[in-house]
């Protein structure tokens, strides 16, 4: 079964490239992110909200025009194998999940996607051929109103200098960076050069 314009032998080579490996959750995430693609009108200007930050975002990414990068795909890692895509405008879209009850036609899936097997034991052939074989067939599918939260761009406003790492950021963010107010993912180990 094709993803979008892709065989699933091409599309396997494209994750690979993109991804760096071929994997079950991204290639799943291609005839995920196709069925939703598919059940929006078209000429809809849409965007993206992934429910984990593993593999599916990649899959929106390659299949899309949406990335983290034109901030048009959101993830927000509930734990959970979906994705919506909706009008940008009306937040008016479709949620793709895979139905667990759907899995038990796949042993091979179900095995990988509730984790009944280590990595190590599982037939990688056979996972893949199920998948190609099962396309979005192992999918549930809802209509959804995406919150506002998701809805429109804010822009970044007025820009001013930090004063306590001397950086610039968003005025809107308060007194200083967030970094300064304790947000940042690092702490600094070298002295400023």
């Amino acid at each position: 079964m094709n993803i979008g314009a892709y065989t699933f032998s091409q599309f396997h080579g494209i994750a690979e490239e993109f991804h760096g490996c071929a994997a079950p959750g991204l290639l799943i995430g291609g005839y995920m992110v196709e069925l939703a693609k598919g059940m929006l009108p078209e000429g809809t200007l849409f965007e993206a909200v992934a429910e984990t930050s593993k593999c599916l975002p990649d899959a929106v990414q390659l299949l899309s025009l949406c990335s983290t990068g034109n901030n048009r795909l959101h993830v927000r890692d509930l734990g959970l194998y979906a994705l919506s895509l909706y009008n940008k405008k009306t937040g008016v879209g479709v949620r793709v999940s895979i139905d667990p009850a759907k899995l038990f036609a796949y042993p091979e899936i179900r095995s990988w996607f509730m984790k009944e097997k280590p990595k190590h034991a599982q037939d990688i052939v056979e996972l893949e051929r199920q998948i190609e074989e099962a396309g979005h067939s192992i999918c549930k599918v809802q209509r959804v109103q995406v919150d506002k939260v998701f809805l429109g761009h804010g822009h970044m406003g007025t820009i001013g200098i930090c004063p306590r790492c001397g950086e610039a950021y968003p005025l809107d963010h308060g007194p200083q960076c967030l970094g300064c107010q304790g947000q940042a993912p690092y702490t600094t180990l070298d002295p400023e050069s």
